[in-house]
């Protein structure tokens, strides 16, 4: 069930949520961190920010380049043994000791592993927000033990619309983010009509018209990683608009105010 709290944030511009921010820098890439920063601050204000890894290793290189940038605090693990990760058993203690805590509405998993499936399943039953950010790869347990989970080739892609982030980017970066951009526009997924149709109805009221946030709630519901962005469209009010042969819209004003909601309806 998603919580209370998470669907007045997506209904609310407010940044109201306190969330834990965990990382799991071996399966998590650096060059996200401007995307992932700004959709996190979507939903809430990051009050901790920790990342789990070996970064005496090669490969955390990266990370250990943006870690005093961002204050995100490194949680040094070294490897026991060949072959088994002990990150993941160190970024999962620690989020049930950030758990007991009670100073969280929320946390942000960021992985591909499907190990953190419990954890997930585990912060839901107190009454936790979940965000899982992962790549493709991760597997659907993880992605459904979350109340929303969003690609991090997305938020690459994002980062290369925003002036700020390209003026912090080496020109190899730039580069590298031109060439994700094209990947995820040349393996753009078709949309799904038929369950994106039955959510709609499932949404509606007794006119037949559905607010557009207790529309994409019902989504997120049903598929936690339902995301507009894949399939082309910045949020979900641009995807609904541009479908003219799918829905129609209505803007409507608030009762007793100024304000526009957007409503939509199946054609």
């Amino acid at each position: 069930m998603v919580t209370p709290k998470f669907v007045a944030k997506i209904e609310s511009e407010d940044p109201t949520l306190r969330l834990a921010v965990l990382i799991d820098a071996d399966n998590a890439q650096a060059a996200v961190i401007d995307g992932l920063l700004a959709e996190i601050a979507r939903y809430g204000e990051a009050t901790v920010k920790r990342i789990y890894g070996d970064f005496t290793a090669p490969t955390s290189a990266s990370w250990k380049k943006v870690l005093q940038q961002y204050a995100i605090k490194p949680i040094q693990q070294f490897a026991y043994t060949t072959g088994k990760n002990a990150t993941d058993s160190t970024m999962i203690i620690d989020a049930m000791d950030l758990l007991y805590t009670r100073k969280f509405d929320g946390f942000c998993l960021i992985s591909s592993d499907s190990d953190f499936t419990g954890l997930a399943v585990r912060l839901r039953e107190e009454g936790l927000m979940v965000l899982g950010f992962g790549e493709k790869k991760t597997p659907m347990a993880f992605r459904n033990a979350c109340n929303k989970f969003i690609l991090t080739e997305v938020l690459r892609n994002d980062t290369t619309t925003h002036p700020s982030a390209q003026e912090n980017q080496s020109i190899n970066k730039k580069n590298e983010s031109k060439d994700i951009l094209e990947e995820i526009e040349t393996s753009t997924t078709e949309l799904p009509k038929n369950f994106i149709l039955t959510a709609l109805e499932q949404s509606t009221d007794d006119t037949g018209w559905a607010q557009l946030g207790t529309f994409g709630s019902y989504l997120t519901k049903l598929q936690p990683d339902f995301d507009s962005r894949i399939y082309g469209y910045r949020k979900l009010s641009d995807l609904v608009k541009a479908r003219k042969d799918l829905f129609l819209t209505e803007e409507r004003k608030t009762p007793g105010g100024e304000q526009k909601v957007l409503y939509v309806r199946s054609k």
